[in-house]
């Protein structure tokens, strides 16, 4: 993962009242996260399970180990993830279990009994784009091991609030909302079914609550309750309606009278409706919305506490019993908390749970990942950083509005372009919109994500999505349309739609918009184009003439969420067709090889869930890529079997990925940036290799980069970071079985001498007891594996480390990732081979070191610069090796010569005496000359340029004193015969 560290849409969230420095949140398409520590650091826990959209968490008050997650978004909205039901920890978060109610999509509240940690309600939303039965409200009193559906209207309406009377939980208060997503952008609906309900026993009979509330007839929509824990019969609502407003009681419901209906305060009230009471003062509320909304006069007027220009979005609030100035805020961009009373908040910028629609790489080394961030803008991150660890000094925005495309420039990584279009200029920080349309509107549709990509075959030549085509040849100061409208003119509405089909009707028929692009990697003039509405054409003219070649399977709306063409061949191209709006979470990947005549849809092996993305690997044929709603996928035999490339990553929504060279690079829509490093493995994978005993691959190239070049204090541990790629050389190997002697992997120069060996019978490097830095910063010793499965080993390019007395962790330090200098010389550019031996047997296979191209320095400069180095290690081989002798010689000459063993404490570098031919000063010693040697080696290795004269000269006189103090050990040992 690699970030970057800005959070995404966060609606879940909870605090526990006795722990107040112990919070509870979930991304909506993150995962579940935990802070002990008030927020400076948040740590995942629900990485190991099936789903990753969050919409509901709840504590158990009576044990705060117990705590319930409720799946999927919990929202209606344009785009978003289902989940599959209920889950449950009974550890604080270590371990989860899955509770049922898998069918209902989406859950957005959760009200635990504030003494029988077993008494659990559920607030069901169901499905966003279609009719479902398991919906409404669920009562569990066994934990959550059996549900009963206590209050339910249809299979059109769901459940969205919930609250408990704080002074007596067998009364509850409910919220039904009537709404579904179309299955076009912007088209919505909402029904005849919501409204708020009360059931005082304990939620088996309810009765709604209507005085003085909006009707379905005045637009009622969504209602967001709360309740003054100092009088519960104080009630707060916000309700969406026509118009809307913060409504109170002061019977418990009974009667509502409207106090606020400001637009900043009660707007978009179907994303938000967030309302919380001050649990000492019943007249101290707070609002979420854009900005959050603090009224101390019971609603009468508010003042924003927490917000920025552009809208933070907030979602959520929760605040703390015992002390209100603890608050809790869950927003778009995140999760924030203040502990005096919104003086000041703690930051979203240590939370990975960036929402990207698409990824795109540029062609700089290292390479750059970009893509638009949902509610933040747009993001640049560095797939390495100089700095051993990628953090905000390696990642900047890209002027791209939040759910754009992005794309470099090719010809000049300077220029960056996206959205519908902007232009942004990454050595000025200037941003030029240059899109086709300036004014909105009128005879081009364009919806929030539009596809931009420039030819592969052109590189002068951009593409840009709308109804139509659009292409520029100059970077936007001007542009040609090269097709008609490619959407649907008529369709039905799709079944999906159900009671809203009427409604539906109302609306303009043609609204689809080209959705995906696929310029032909063989001919400037083949261009493919998928649309939201359900249809592919391709045009074989540069645009002149399009042909409808759309899969007969495909009904209206069935987006062509992503179109690839192939590298090898000008027939074939892969769509992933997502149909999550038609409310069909199969997976969809469609394929054919002779432009569209015949399609085959290529699933096997996918499990149900919508599939955003697929990709064809440029190296070899056949090897398919696929991003669905809950991993990476892989197909060896061009889609017509697909196997989970999971790994590590935890189960997200995977909107986008493209392949760069040989990194697979993942735009996730809930957990940022993830790169798989080096996939050649993937690409030499045959039956013959799986079927083998032993394999090992042929490693990628591996470039000469530094570990890091910081020489700064290092940042610490609590500061977020993704991960940069190893440093060295990659080395997969496969074993069958597990090896039944040492496994060895050894290096070899092009001179077949030997330049490193590892073992997996090496021990690793025993910690000092007297380290003088917290242990956390030391990396794993490599060693490599005997145990069966596939393995990757790192060799970190330099030889064997040198005898040095002295070892210490640099300043270039990283959490966990450090190594013990003084290194080995690092090796030169040039052809090595790796060879490992398993189970008797020997494998080998080549390996290419670059340099960093970066680096300027000729071939000679770095053979001068290797020269001096080894030479280095290799003094420090030889004053290591007479200090040992020097040791066992002050042994004989303790009482044999008490002179003469003075003398070699000298020469040792321990107590008085003075050595005869000693460097002028007097203080040479094999001790101290080991210092300096390994000193000079760090000058030597400290960066990739030429040796200067001064450390020429330095290693010269340390040459001279090592002879000096090796004629003087011969003497010494002279005298002890």
């Amino acid at each position: 993962m690699i970030g970057p560290f800005r959070g995404g849409r966060t609606v879940a969230a909870a605090g526990i009242a006795s722990q107040p420095n112990v919070f509870y949140v979930a991304a909506n398409n993150g995962g579940v996260w935990k802070t002990d520590d008030y927020g400076r650091a948040w740590r995942p826990l629900f990485d190991d399970q099936p789903t990753g959209s969050i919409g509901a968490l709840a504590i158990a008050p009576s044990d705060p180990n117990i705590i319930y997650a409720g799946s999927g978004e919990g929202l209606q909205r344009p785009d978003l993830s289902v989940g599959d039901g209920m889950y449950k920890s009974t550890d604080a978060g270590v371990t989860w279990r899955h509770l049922g109610l898998r069918g209902g999509q989406q859950i957005s509240a959760i009200l635990v009994d504030p003494r029988n940690p077993n008494r659990v309600f559920v607030a069901v939303l169901g499905h966003p784009y279609g009719p479902n039965p398991e919906r409404g409200v669920f009562r569990s009193s066994d934990g959550g091991e059996t549900w009963q559906k206590v209050l339910y209207k249809d299979e059109n309406t769901g459940a969205i609030d919930l609250a408990f009377d704080p002074a007596n939980p067998q009364t509850i208060y409910a919220v039904l909302w009537a709404a579904r997503q179309g299955p076009w952008e912007n088209g919505s609906w909402q029904g005849q079914g919501s409204g708020l309900f009360q059931s005082t026993d304990g939620g088996s009979s309810w009765h709604q609550l209507t005085g003085g509330l909006p009707t379905p007839a005045e637009g009622l929509g969504r209602i967001g309750i709360a309740i003054a824990p100092s009088d519960p019969k104080r009630m707060y609502a916000l309700v969406e309606a026509q118009p809307s407003g913060v409504y109170r009681s002061d019977d418990a419901g009974a009667s509502w009278r409207r106090v606020n209906s400001e637009t900043r305060v009660t707007g978009r009230g179907s994303d938000f409706a967030g309302v919380r009471v001050d649990p000492k003062n019943k007249d101290v509320i707070y609002v979420a919305n854009t900005s959050t909304y603090r009224s101390d006069d019971a609603g009468q007027s508010f003042t924003a506490i927490k917000g920025a220009p552009g809208g933070d979005d907030y979602h959520t609030i929760w605040i703390n019993p015992d002390n209100p100035k603890i608050i809790l805020l869950a927003s778009d961009q995140g999760a924030t908390i203040t502990v005096n009373g919104g003086q000041t908040w703690s930051s979203w910028y240590n939370q990975p749970t960036a929402q990207f629609y698409h990824v795109i790489t540029d062609n700089r080394f290292p390479y750059w990942v970009y893509g638009g961030q949902q509610e933040s803008g747009s993001a640049g991150v560095a797939s390495r950083s100089d700095y051993g660890e990628i953090t905000f000094r390696d990642w900047h925005t890209v002027g791209v509005e939040e759910y754009g495309y992005v794309a470099p420039d090719p010809l000049n990584p300077n220029f960056i372009y996206g959205g519908k279009l902007s232009r942004f200029d990454q050595t000025t920080g200037e941003v030029q919109q240059v899109g086709p349309a300036v004014l909105r509107g009128g005879k081009y549709r364009f919806v929030r994500t539009m596809p931009v990509i420039f030819s592969p075959v052109n590189s002068h030549v951009l593409f840009l999505g709308s109804n139509v085509l659009f292409k520029t040849p100059n970077g936007g100061h001007s542009w040609d349309v090269i097709s008609p409208d490619l959407t649907r003119e008529k369709y039905e509405i799709p079944p999906s739609v159900g009671v809203y089909t009427e409604e539906a009707r109302k609306q303009a028929t043609r609204r689809g918009v080209i959705y995906a692009v696929a310029p032909s990697h063989q001919d400037v003039n083949a261009i493919w184009a998928g649309t939201d509405d359900g249809l592919i054409h391709v045009t074989r003219d540069g645009g002149k003439v399009w042909k409808n070649i759309t899969p007969p399977e495909l009904t209206p709306w069935s987006k062509v969420s992503m179109l690839d063409a192939s590298h090898f061949d000008d027939r074939t191209v892969y769509a992933a067709i997502n149909r999550i709006r038609l409310d069909d979470l199969k997976p969809h990947i469609y394929r054919t090889h002779d432009g569209g005549k015949s399609w085959k849809e290529i699933v096997s092996g996918l499990p149900d869930g919508p599939v955003n993305t697929v990709r064809e690997d440029p190296v070899r044929k056949g090897l398919l890529y696929a991003g669905t709603e809950l991993a990476v996928f892989v197909s060896f035999n061009d889609g017509d079997d697909w196997q989970p490339l999971r790994l590590n990553m935890p189960a997200i929504s995977i909107r986008d990925l493209v392949i760069h060279e040989n990194d697979l690079v993942v735009g996730t829509h809930g957990r940022g940036f993830w790169i798989l490093d080096d996939i050649a493995p993937l690409r030499e994978m045959s039956a013959e290799i799986a079927a083998s005993g032993t394999h090992l691959f042929r490693p990628s190239a591996a470039y000469r980069v530094r570990r890091s070049q910081n020489t700064d204090t290092p940042l610490p541990p609590e500061e977020p970071a993704g991960q940069n790629p190893p440093d060295g050389a990659i080395v997969y190997y496969y074993l069958k079985a597990p090896a039944s002697e040492p496994v060895t992997i050894e290096i070899f120069d092009a001179a077949k001498k030997l330049v490193r060996r590892y073992s997996s019978n090496d021990k690793p490097e025993p910690i000092d007891p007297e380290l003088n830095v917290p242990t956390y910063w030391i990396r794993p010793a490599g060693i490599p594996s005997a145990s069966p499965g596939m393995h990757r080993f790192v060799w970190d390019l330099h030889y064997p480390p040198p005898n040095a007395l002295e070892h210490e962790y640099p300043i270039s330090a990283i959490y966990r990732d450090t190594p013990r200098y003084p290194l080995g010389a690092v090796v030169l550019p040039g052809q090595y081979s790796v060879k490992l031996t398993a189970g008797g047997q020997s494998y080998v296979q080549p390996l290419t070191v670059k340099i960093d191209p970066r680096v300027k320095t000729p071939a000679t400069g770095l053979l001068q610069q290797f020269t001096l180095a080894t030479k280095l290690t290799g003094m420090l081989h030889q004053d290591y090796e007479a200090l040992q002798e020097v040791r066992a010689l002050r042994a004989k000459l303790k009482d044999q010569n008490p002179d003469a063993e003075k003398q070699a404490a000298a020469l040792e570098g321990v107590g008085g005496g003075r050595i005869p031919g000693a460097r002028r000063g007097g203080d040479a010693s094999l001790t101290s000359l080991n210092g300096e040697l390994a000193s000079v080696l760090s000058v030597v290795e400290g960066s990739d340029t030429i040796p200067t004269s001064q450390a020429v000269a330095a290693v010269g006189e340390l040459e001279r004193t090592l002879k000096s103090l090796q004629a003087a050990l011969q003497d010494l040992k002279a005298k002890a015969k």
